[in-house]
């Protein structure tokens, strides 16, 4: 079977033909060049209105890369027709299988986006003789086309986080789409300020911002200021994980604080390699840990009772009504309060102060969480990390909103994949 029969069942172009296909050399390689010239009869396309237009002159030859074969580099070469249209004047033709001055035909860099999902770019260029520049400029094709043809109607919940990107506390804020069967990123810019949070609700729109019933969040107080002010009606529903890393974070600095006053004053160093063993859960944790957890939970620490409290308040998460959730999250309060135990009591002010937006979870129905944001944020940084990282932010974007925007995609007459 000749190449160009396969080319014309797998690849047809409308009003154009293969003319030809010779074996050459380019760039010091062995290349398959396929010659396209126009049907006859048939009319230039203006690049500018899409309309049929008559010509004017042809310009030199070009060469656009097409998917390989066997290994072997394939182009399209074609010379180019300028027409001269009645509204537009004088412009280069538009062609089916490539966009504009892009060397890389549209099935191409579909095809070099798709294995860029799975592989890193460099991998993704090196497995096909290509650059890592091509494939950025595919994967950026395949991205803009996405997001002009998606469709933004049907968003009822939103969560929103920041990520860190790079070293020195740089962040993007990014926002999904959680609603139950359609989970995906639907915006992502850079910092975390209360700014970057408004231009969100900017982009999304008035009309489709007082469509949200539900949005997560953290209590980062800019996202919750400008969430309140963007989308007022929906059911603000904060994270429950950063609650509980919250009292992590308490339990741990009193350990570390109360294992230094010990060593100080000469007592027995009974928290020594205790970390884990109070900030794991129970079911989680090593026979050993175990046994050791058992051990100090024998003395009058603070570094006990905080453990304590925080056990405690895994109950909270059990209830089912929001009244007598709200109950409980006051006693629990009130008993941290007492304790003496200063990060404990920072908690317990933090809990106090965002109560209402706590007690959502339960008005939600438990049905929204923080715990979807959390795992696409997992995805972020495996994306992040299968790249080693990247220099601007405009590869990070692009990456993401591949990865994770579940984006339309142009047809193919044909899989290549």
């Amino acid at each position: 079977m000749l190449i160009k029969t396969i080319l014309n069942k797998v690849h047809k172009l409308k009003s154009f033909v293969y003319q030809d296909v010779k074996l050459g050399f380019y760039q010091g390689s062995e290349v398959f060049n396929v010659t396209v010239v126009p049907r006859k009869n048939s009319h230039a396309i203006c690049s500018g209105c899409q309309k049929p237009a008559p010509g004017y002159d042809h310009l030199a030859e070009r060469r656009f890369e097409f998917i390989p074969l066997w290994g072997i580099r394939v182009f399209l070469l074609y010379i180019m027709r300028r027409v001269e249209c009645n509204s537009c004047g004088v412009k280069v033709e538009q062609v089916p299988w490539a966009d504009g001055k892009k060397e890389l035909t549209k099935v191409y860099m579909q095809f070099l986006a798709h294995w860029a999902k799975k592989l890193s770019w460099k991998e993704v260029a090196s497995s096909f003789s290509t650059s890592w520049e091509k494939v950025f400029h595919a994967v950026e094709y395949v991205v803009e086309w996405g997001k002009a043809h998606r469709t933004l109607d049907n968003v009822r919940a939103i969560g929103v986080d920041e990520v860190a990107y790079q070293t020195g506390h740089k962040y993007l804020t990014v926002v999904y789409q959680i609603d139950r069967g359609c989970t995906r990123l639907l915006w992502v810019s850079q910092e975390r300020t209360e700014a970057t949070i408004r231009s969100f609700f900017a982009f999304f729109g008035t009309e489709r911002s007082q469509r949200l019933e539900y949005v997560c969040s953290d209590m980062w107080k800019p996202y919750v200021k400008a969430i309140a002010e963007c989308a007022s009606q929906a059911l603000h529903i904060l994270d429950r994980f950063h609650i509980v890393a919250m009292l992590n974070k308490a339990i741990d600095e009193v350990r570390a604080s109360e294992h230094k006053q010990l060593q100080a004053d000469g007592y027995e160093p009974v928290l020594k390699k205790t970390r884990w063993c109070l900030l794991k859960r129970k079911e989680n944790l090593t026979e050993k840990e175990e046994i050791k957890l058992n051990t100090v939970l024998q003395y009058n620490l603070k570094s006990v009772r905080a453990y304590l409290l925080r056990e405690e308040f895994q109950a909270f998460w059990e209830y089912i009504s929001p009244h007598w959730a709200e109950k409980y999250l006051d006693r629990w309060c009130t008993r941290v309060m007492r304790s003496k135990i200063e990060p404990m009591k920072k908690v317990a002010k933090t809990v106090r102060r965002h109560k209402p937006l706590i007690l959502n979870w339960f008005r939600a129905k438990k049905a929204y969480s923080s715990g979807i944001v959390e795992g696409l944020n997992t995805k972020i940084k495996l994306t992040t990390r299968k790249s080693y990282g990247f220099r601007t932010y405009k590869c990070a974007e692009i990456a993401l909103y591949h990865a994770l925007g579940k984006l339309p995609e142009p047809e193919m007459t044909h899989r290549f994949y």
